[in-house]
């Protein structure tokens, strides 16, 4: 009799617990993000990769070193099936090395050296590692370009890393196998171009719930997509980012950028008592 009341009490709390979700964010339940300390949210693209090479253990610990909440990193996968930090699909613009990284077998990627504008030795980045460096570190916004759900899951997990973790999907697939495996991950997505109403948002996050988006369609408030509980972080990255481009983003009030210029956009928002968002206190909560 007592552990059916207790299991009633239970049920009661989760039932209370989800309807709370589903009313405040229209009909769907929104996966918390990663913590940051930081108000507005500074994505390092490809880590900090002016010098280092991109997507190499030096660009995450300079990012680190920076202050930057988030390290954009590429995900692909090797041959004999190990996880490796990658953004083409090829290795010819970025090693020493030619084909296809999904043609290499691990022990011939790790004999590739990355290309470096400071002469230095670099090696490409398995995902294990990059977990290892980021963790209670610097949040993952992970660009899942080509792998295994479960496999990455499995890491993700096995380093005690899935509350630091963002996944941005780039299909339908991704976004199915990441739900029925991992549906507390919080996932992030473009939205399609052809929304331009307040209810074709709403339909479309019923059918395909995310946690945030890098695209503003040009017909939609922003108001409208922070409404349904999406979190916006625009891409800014380019070779000549400039103030004037931070604080246009910005004054679209959005949640954060992801730059190619982590170092720079760091120091723009302190000089100017950004960093927690325009109209915000000098405090933050703690991550990790």
């Amino acid at each position: 009799m007592e552990m059916m009341l207790m299991n009633r009490k239970r049920s009661l709390l989760t039932l209370t617990f989800t309807c709370f979700i589903f009313i405040a964010f229209g009909q769907r339940e929104i996966v918390p993000l990663p913590k940051c300390k930081n108000g507005f949210i500074v994505i390092a693209h490809r880590g900090s990769h002016l010098i280092k090479p991109e997507n190499s253990i030096a660009a995450i610990e300079e990012a680190i070193e920076l202050g930057a909440d988030y390290v954009e990193l590429d995900l692909r996968t090797t041959r004999d099936g190990h996880l490796v930090l990658i953004h083409n699909e090829t290795v010819d613009h970025t090693t020493n090395g030619r084909g296809k990284i999904q043609e290499l077998n691990l022990d011939e990627v790790e004999k590739l050296s990355l290309n470096a504008r400071d002469g230095k030795l670099y090696r490409l980045t398995t995902f294990k590692d990059a977990l290892k460096v980021c963790k209670n570190r610097i949040n993952i916004y992970l660009d899942f370009k080509a792998a295994d759900v479960q496999q990455a899951y499995h890491e993700i997990s096995a380093a005690g890393m899935e509350k630091q973790v963002l996944v941005y999907i780039n299909n339908n697939t991704q976004y199915k196998s990441w739900r029925a495996l991992a549906p507390e991950m919080p996932l992030m997505s473009g939205l399609p171009k052809k929304i331009k109403t307040v209810e074709e948002l709403h339909s479309f996050l019923k059918v395909m719930p995310l946690e945030a988006t890098d695209h503003i369609p040009n017909e939609l408030p922003l108001d409208a997509i922070r409404e349904n509980g999406l979190s916006v972080f625009l891409d800014v990255q380019m070779a000549d980012e400039t103030p004037q481009i931070w604080k246009t983003a910005m004054d679209k009030g959005i949640k954060g950028v992801q730059t190619d210029h982590p170092a720079a956009l760091i120091n723009y928002l302190k000089t100017n008592h950004l960093r927690h968002g325009k109209n915000a206190p000098d405090t933050f909560m703690k991550p990790f």
